[in-house]
């Protein structure tokens, strides 16, 4: 599907279909507002009424928010798809051009990677108009980017755990980096034990696969600052010895989103030509059991010396992160660290299954990332730290315990246990992304369908574009 920004306005011949956002109020002064109503169209958020003998598909949005046309032109692009018409073209302004952007390619994506017969749509053109498209170059070019990486994070997400491996991940970052002009590093696990990752290599030790950290570099000339992404990529999660039940395996090629998210996010960044320098780690593991899998009751030793109770080999994604976190901590001196990973179910318990729970120290860096959020279209909302949920990680036989010895406050608890392994110099400059939630979704909402959503890179690709 092209989509295309020309001058003009509404009314292209030819078998060309005129997309309408129709507010209520501005149903009743529409020139074909009798032909909509005696469809039973009233314009609702979200529905839709085609006059055939017009070629007018109109839009019910409740305003026009961003946020209300951004759905609006996901539900759109869906009955476009399923029509027999070639173009469609809708008229753009600066306030919304990203919104409808982002409706069009998100909420048209699809995976059909494993199917063997797919559906041909006809719809091969959108035209996005506007009398003087001067002055909206820019935001076009840019909402195009940060969507098509939204996609390209969805594509990794949604790919089976058989394709996407860690060797297979880190051979696809090296790809990336190939075709956007990015610096790539792979260790694999002779270099990680010399690294003395010892959580993390535990984690992948009864996988026929190699664990692999990965380290991409986005390096323009003279950056205003320098940021460290680190993602959680476990390529599928079985739960090792404390085995997931069979229902909650289904969906785990999953946990790797955090993973996908970074490559999405430094795809977007090396693409916008932002000039800011942009690490971004990955640590790629497969949680299996077998003989030789880690066991509840192990003590593990971190990289950073501090030595972790093992009480539940499915809070595996933690014990992968603080390794990684500590490398990316010694080997560059960042202004902002940021991780992602689909850390908790207990932070869906706690937001639900829309909204990424967000946690840190820095209040500042909290605010500047939600409003980052709200302008971005993605939902955000702050974990409290505190020092009572602290003390349920103590162990007894170790430096810290993998786990709460509580069932309450889990996404927090779970925040709190990397916290633990941030330097102190440090802590005002991380913040910590639970995209559990988010990231996947088996009931289409807003502009994501069933699958991976690309949480965490629009957000953050806004937050990074912001920087001065």
């Amino acid at each position: 599907m092209n989509i295309e920004l020309l001058n003009g306005t509404l009314g292209l011949p030819s078998g060309n279909v005129a997309v309408e956002f129709l507010t209520p109020d501005e149903l009743k002064s529409f020139k074909d507002k009798k032909a909509l109503k005696k469809a039973g169209f009233s314009a609702e958020q979200d529905t839709l009424c085609f006059l055939n003998d017009k070629l007018i598909l109109a839009c019910g949005v409740e305003d026009k928010s961003s946020q209300n046309i951004r759905s609006a032109t996901a539900a759109a692009i869906k009955r476009l798809k399923s029509m027999n018409y070639t173009s469609a073209s809708l008229n753009v302004e600066k306030s919304n051009i990203k919104a409808i952007i982002e409706g069009l390619i998100l909420g048209g994506y699809e995976f059909n990677n494993y199917k063997s017969k797919t559906k041909k749509h006809k719809l091969k053109n959108i035209h996005l108009l506007n009398p003087d498209i001067t002055s909206l170059q820019k935001e076009f070019q840019e909402a195009i980017i940060i969507a098509e990486a939204t996609c390209f994070t969805r594509d990794i997400v949604n790919t089976t755990p058989e394709d996407i491996n860690p060797p297979a991940l880190a051979k696809l970052a090296k790809k990336l980096a190939k075709e956007n002009g990015l610096e790539c590093q792979v260790l694999g696990e002779k270099e990680l034990k010399k690294e003395k990752m010892s959580a993390m290599l535990a984690v992948g030790r009864a996988s026929r696969h190699e664990s692999q950290l990965i380290h991409l570099t986005y390096k323009p000339k003279n950056p205003k600052k320098v940021i460290s992404l680190i993602g959680k990529g476990l390529t599928y999660d079985s739960g090792g010895l404390s085995l997931k039940p069979a229902t909650s395996m289904v969906t785990m090629k999953m946990d790797k989103a955090g993973a996908c998210a970074v490559l999405g996010i430094i795809k977007a960044i090396s693409e916008l030509k932002l000039d800011i320098e942009v690490h971004a780690f990955v640590g790629a593991v497969e949680n299996m059991i077998g003989g030789d899998a880690y066991k509840p009751d192990d003590v593990l030793k971190s990289r950073n010396g501090k030595t972790i109770e093992v009480r539940n080999t499915d809070a595996e994604g933690r014990l992968v992160l603080v390794d990684v976190l500590d490398y990316a901590q010694d080997k560059v001196e960042s202004d902002y660290i940021f991780d992602f990973a689909t850390l908790t179910g207990a932070c869906m318990v706690a937001l639900g299954q829309y909204t990424t729970g967000v946690m840190g120290h820095s209040n500042r860096l909290k605010h500047d990332l939600s409003k980052a959020a709200s302008h971005s279209g993605e939902l955000t909302a702050s974990l409290p730290f505190n020092r009572h949920l602290k003390k349920q990680l103590k162990s007894e036989i170790a430096d810290i315990c993998n786990i709460s010895n509580k069932p309450y406050g889990g996404a927090i608890t779970a925040g709190l246990f990397l916290d633990a392994f941030i330097k102190d110099e440090n802590k005002d400059k991380w913040l910590h992304f639970d995209i559990a939630g988010s990231a996947y979704t088996e009931s289409p909402w807003d502009v994501n369908v069933y699958g991976g959503t690309g949480a965490g890179v629009r957000f953050m690709s806004e937050f990074l574009k912001s920087i001065k």
